[in-house]
């Protein structure tokens, strides 16, 4: 058998799957199915309301035709064959695909049986050659992405070379469904959205604004430990503000709407780095101030699609961990590997081993001098590099305004997500005239360098809470350690090694309810809480405490100094 990319069977498979819809639906109009990361997709406009339960019957007719070994066999037609085709087959969205395609441009179809699709490939010899596959849901989907277009039902499926990547997958996908931070949130009491508050904005509990808390404290420690300086900035600004950044011209649709105060307008900021901007400028700079280090966790605000929201990890509020780091050429690459090193260092603090850079390139629109570009390409990949990190290249996947890295992190179930952003900007040092001034006494244009480590707070919450299943490690969990006493006549002494936990800095709750033992050690458990200590007869006469820890188990009696030894031992080294 022939070797094809993963891509390459899946968007065979979607060809597959369009072909057993048009079989057992018949009047059945289609638009595109691609490839997708894990697996394809095929977008439908028909009389019939998919179901859940009809995936079954696809799948039973899809595995007809891959053991059919068809053939996809390749045409091309001239653009006035294409459209007599596709208008005898009474295909209006292919219509409009085949007007998207530019004149001159090869015009192909690829044939499985009795479905032809307009395509421009590539697809496996025959449909034997698939793999394994199945299809996983149903949902709506607007023709071009536009709302105001129709309606369309796309079904989603998975694709692997052979049956044991596909069980593996689906593993995945259980697990991930245990660690749902959107149903953990809810059950660990850490955040919650309102209808009344509006869509995509986030409330944080108690529980989780403290992890919130830890998080943004050690956030801040270790900026000020690696030479940042902290900023706060409004959360308005006026309309010029975003003019001369070329957010109105550009971002406008993503802004919420802009109010008048003294008959001018301002709007809710959407970034931060405009702002700091404002600040270098505030006064004339020399080269001896450079580099600056400026980093926020600034709250902005962003309009979403509302089928786009999803939890913590797309939302309309949020607080980035901004930085620009404005330098001058000289100092750049210094700068760069110091920035990367910063964020290998931050994410292996929270359990993250697995990190891998993108690196992004000049696209064919791109503001700026080539040679600044070419250094700023070097001092990315030199960074990465230094690190002893492998890269992969994204040709001409760059900004308009400069290349960038982006850090992309393997969770404890094998997920890969996009985190630290390290980004070049030609364009706003030029739009706001920034200067500085050199060694020989002129002005001269510093490079700037957008930087997020998380990205946005919220996002990377929910990221964590699925990283760790909602069982923080000690230093970040709001409770650390929950007292059980057995009967009512221990409830004197739980009282005070809670307190005494409590005085020592540990986040302790006592649970003295009628309950039994049993019902209580289940409900710590289910909170992920890091230390069980239950206190009966023997460890009260004693002096002692009964430890269960969610780590290592039962650990047994023990004094409550030498618990608050290991306790403080855990917390300070961060252990996972």
């Amino acid at each position: 058998m022939a070797k094809y990319s993963i891509e390459t069977i899946r968007h065979s498979a979607a060809h597959v799957m369009a072909a057993a819809v048009q079989k057992l639906f018949g009047d059945v109009k289609f638009d595109i199915g691609p490839s997708t990361s894990d697996g394809f997709y095929y977008d439908f406009d028909m009389e019939h309301r998919l179901s859940m339960e009809d995936l079954a019957a696809i799948e039973d007719e899809m595995k007809k035709i891959v053991n059919a070994h068809l053939p996809f066999e390749y045409s091309e037609m001239s653009r006035e064959e294409a459209k007599a085709l596709l208008e005898s087959k009474n295909q209006p969205y292919k219509l409009e695909r085949l007007a998207d395609i530019e004149e001159g441009s090869k015009i192909t179809f690829y044939t499985i049986g009795d479905f032809a699709d307009l395509c421009r490939g590539p697809h496996v010899e025959h449909t034997g050659q698939i793999g394994a596959f199945k299809l996983m849901n149903v949902a709506g989907s607007y023709f071009h992405g536009d709302e105001n277009n129709q309606m369309l039902q796309r079904i989603y499926g998975v694709a692997f070379p052979d049956k044991a990547e596909l069980n593996a997958y689906l593993r995945m996908l259980e697990e991930a469904k245990k660690r749902d931070h959107r149903k953990l949130g809810k059950e660990l009491e850490l955040f919650s959205f309102s209808e009344n508050v509006g869509p995509g904005l986030v409330l944080w509990h108690p529980k989780g604004a403290f992890i919130r808390n830890a998080f943004e404290t050690y956030w801040r420690e270790k900026h000020y430990s690696n030479g940042y300086d902290l900023l706060y900035t409004p959360h308005i600004g006026q309309s010029i503000l975003w003019k001369t950044s070329g957010h109105l011209d550009f971002y406008r649709d993503a802004m919420y709407s802009s109010m008048e105060i003294d008959e001018v307008d301002y709007y809710v900021k959407p970034m931060n780095c405009p702002f700091h901007i404002e600040v270098y400028k505030s006064k004339l700079r020399s080269y001896r101030e450079l580099p600056c280090r400026w980093a926020e966790l600034g709250t902005v605000y962003r309009y979403e699609k509302s089928g786009a929201l999803y939890g913590l990890l797309r939302v309309r509020g949020f607080t980035q961990d901004d930085a620009h780091i404005i330098c001058t050429p000289e100092q750049i690459e210094d700068e760069i590997a110091r920035v990367l090193e910063f964020s290998l260092s931050i994410w292996k603090d929270f359990g993250f081993t697995e990190i891998k850079p993108y690196l992004a390139t000049r696209p064919a629109k791109a503001v700026g001098d080539p040679a600044r570009w070419e250094q700023a390409l070097n001092a990315l990949s030199n960074a990465v590099k230094k690190a002893g990190l492998e890269c992969e290249v994204d040709n001409g996947g760059g900004a308009f305004y400069g290349p960038k890295i982006d850090l992309k992190v393997k969770d404890a179930i094998g997920r890969e997500w996009q985190t630290t952003t390290i980004q070049f900007d030609f364009n706003l040092p030029e739009r706001f005239d920034l200067t500085y001034i050199g060694e020989d006494g002129k002005k001269h244009q510093p490079y700037m360098v957008h930087r997020a480590l998380f990205g946005s707070l919220e996002r990377f919450f929910g990221i964590l809470i699925e990283q760790y299943a909602g069982a923080f490690p000690m230093w970040l969990a709001p409770v650390q350690a929950k007292v059980l006493p057995i009967t009512e006549k221990q409830h004197e002494y739980a009282a005070k090694v809670a307190e005494e936990l409590t005085a020592n800095g540990f986040r302790v709750e006592l649970d003295d309810r009628a309950e039994s033992l049993g019902a209580r050690i289940k409900d710590a458990r289910n909170q992920r809480t890091n230390y069980i200590i239950v206190i009966g007869e023997r460890e009260a006469e004693n002096g002692e405490v009964g430890v269960r820890n969610r780590r290592e188990g039962e650990l047994g009696a023990m004094k409550l100094a030498d618990l608050m030894k290991k306790m403080q031992f855990e917390v300070a080294n961060k252990i996972i």
